[in-house]
């Protein structure tokens, strides 16, 4: 049998310690599996004293991770520090310049500094793994990376963040507000203190721009993305969802079109009877279109210490199955040097058209001048519907549901009724997404 594989662990948070002690646990299951016992010989984390409910037998302790990254004592670093630079970028560079393959959870440090350090390891000829940086245990990135090998991939999309997903599922089951629901959603752990990174969209924007890289061929771009997040759902939104026959959810979505590739990120309503619908909780999910398989969709846990490690040992299993003068195939499904510039897609028809809601004031010529605006800007509408609110009597809600049109056209005939000063609330317009 081959030699240990010797891996350093930077980081012992929840993924780390559950990185650690799966190893442990599963030692023999792996080694049958590998051909190879895989070694947890060194670590890194800031304090040494913490009591992290795993034992590190005889594991070496680096109070600097950029040492253990450029250890000859390690085969593998596996970073889990997080974040897009300092310290974890230090580390991985290190590693990398040093020979030593990296498996990294970092989905911010891949989507800013990816391409570059996939150059370096393809240079020094060692892997760099990143299945766990994007949507936890479930295995999309090999899937695009090898399993798709031939297939050409028109869009990507999905469910990419648990916290989102499940405020929204338990808004609409139990009728809460989007403030209750992130408060109880921070009291189970399942939102930061400060939510703002996933709330807002910025989580799901990093997986997205690295899928979108392996779905095309071209060079990361996370800030050429257009994104919201749900802050701004309410009650009203959910409601006219369900009585339309769509539910809501936070959609990360690319695809090529004619004028370049389109990357957004926004709630979207897609069709109740649509499997990514059925997607709740803290599940995440991700639809591949494909010319040969047509759509794949893969959802499972997408976030916690065991799934997230399960994806990085199974990133650590691959490369204690390769042996040496193995050829390694690129980081993101081609060469890094052959990653084509990131052209983003002009604003463009959108399938699936919009939903619009209004509060307007309750008087004569609202209904005329919003129908007005909408001709002007050749939105073809498929409904029209107003709720009144017998507490409320000077004011209606109006919602409006378009068939397929430009997104510019849609964001002037708003602006238009918002300037005819018929509006009491901001407008709220959701797109309409086709969905698996």
């Amino acid at each position: 049998m081959a030699e240990a594989l010797r891996v350093g662990i930077a980081g012992l948070g929840t993924v780390g310690a559950s990185v650690v002690r799966m190893l442990q646990n599963k030692a023999s299951e792996l080694t049958r599996q590998c051909g190879r016992q895989i070694a947890p010989v060194a670590v890194s984390a800031r304090d040494r004293t913490r009591d992290r409910g795993i034992d590190l037998g005889n594991a070496q302790w680096f109070d600097d991770p950029v040492a253990l990254a450029r250890s000859s004592e390690v085969e593998v670093f596996v970073e889990l520090i997080g974040g897009e630079d300092g310290i974890a970028l230090e580390s991985v560079r290190a590693a990398l310049e040093a020979g030593r393959h990296v498996v990294t959870a970092n989905k911010a440090l891949l989507s800013k500094h990816g391409v570059a350090l996939a150059a370096i390891a393809e240079k020094k000829g060692v892997l760099l793994n990143y299945e766990a940086a994007v949507a936890g245990g479930i295995p999309v990135i090999k899937t695009m990376r090898e399993a798709l090998a031939g297939n050409h991939v028109s869009r990507v999309f999905g469910i990419m963040n648990g916290t989102c997903n499940y405020i929204l599922t338990r808004m609409e089951a139990e009728g809460l507000s989007f403030e209750d629901c992130l408060k109880d959603a921070q009291r189970l752990g399942y939102a930061e203190a400060d939510p703002t990174f996933d709330i807002e969209g910025h989580d799901t924007a990093h997986k997205l721009s690295i899928l979108t890289s392996l779905a095309f061929g071209c060079r990361i771009s996370a800030d050429d993305i257009y994104m919201e997040g749900i802050s701004n759902i309410t009650q009203a939104d959910i409601r006219a969802a369900a009585e339309l026959g769509y539910r809501i959810k936070l959609l990360g979505v690319a695809q090529k079109t004619d004028s370049g590739i389109e990357q957004r990120v926004h709630p979207t309503m897609v069709p109740v009877s649509s499997v990514i619908a059925q997607v709740h909780g803290v599940t995440n999910a991700v639809a591949i279109e494909t010319d040969m398989l047509g759509e794949l969709l893969l959802s499972g846990p997408g976030a916690g210490g065991d799934a997230t490690a399960s994806a990085v040992i199974g990133d650590i299993a691959d490369i204690a199955k390769s042996r040496p003068g193995f050829q390694h195939g690129p980081v993101f499904g081609r060469p890094a040097k052959e990653l084509a510039p990131y052209k983003r897609a002009r604003m463009r028809a959108h399938a699936g058209g919009y939903f619009i809601r209004l509060t307007v004031h309750d008087r004569t010529g609202v209904f005329a001048a919003i129908a007005r605006r909408m001709a002007d800007n050749d939105i073809s509408l498929e409904s029209i519907v107003q709720h009144g609110d017998a507490s409320e009597e000077a004011h209606k809600t109006v919602i409006l549901v378009t068939h397929e049109t430009m997104e510019a056209s849609v964001r002037k005939a708003v602006e238009g009724i918002t300037k005819d000063g018929h509006l009491t609330t901001k407008p709220q317009v959701i797109r309409i997404e086709r969905a698996a």
